[in-house]
């Protein structure tokens, strides 16, 4: 199972990382007031607002592929399947969720690319659908922010 960026929350399971790198969690954080502003690493790339595309799947999307690869297993053969919703957000997209979701304002920050980033990119979960039957439930960004809040704002 090859993962895009895997986001959002199931009840009390989320992601906290020490040091922090991903892009939902850090834009929460500026939600939240622990971070002063989200760093948008370069706003000139060749996409519709400037900022790179990447492919969200909600962490329970991935949950169910892999309960689904356990079944379909079989002895001595290798099945590769990306997983991704096969639709992109710009860093920027993700930023206004958030503000929409959780109805803060989120400081932003302009600092250069990042070496060796591409512009796009998203996942063909094609393998997946075909050889499994897996389908993203939870493509809708704003859910995925939603669950990711929701999680980010429990204590411990």
């Amino acid at each position: 199972m090859r993962y895009f960026n895997v986001a959002g929350a199931y009840g009390r399971f989320g992601e906290r990382h020490d040091p922090e790198s991903h892009l939902i969690p850090l834009v929460l954080q500026v939600a939240q007031g622990t971070r002063e502003a989200i760093s948008v690493y370069g706003d000139d790339y060749p996409t519709d607002d400037g900022t790179c595309v990447r492919d969200y799947i909600h962490v329970a999307d991935l949950a169910e592929a892999h309960l689904l690869a356990v079944e379909a297993a079989t002895p001595g053969e290798h099945l590769i399947c990306n997983l991704g919703n096969g639709n992109g957000f710009s860093v920027r997209q993700v930023i206004e969720t958030v503000r929409q979701v959780t109805g803060h304002p989120i400081p932003e920050v302009r600092a250069a690319r990042r070496d060796g980033h591409p512009a796009v990119l998203v996942a063909s979960a094609a393998t997946a659908r075909e050889k499994l039957g897996w389908r993203p439930s939870r493509p809708d960004l704003a859910g995925i922010v939603a669950d990711a809040w929701a999680f980010a704002q429990r204590k411990g």
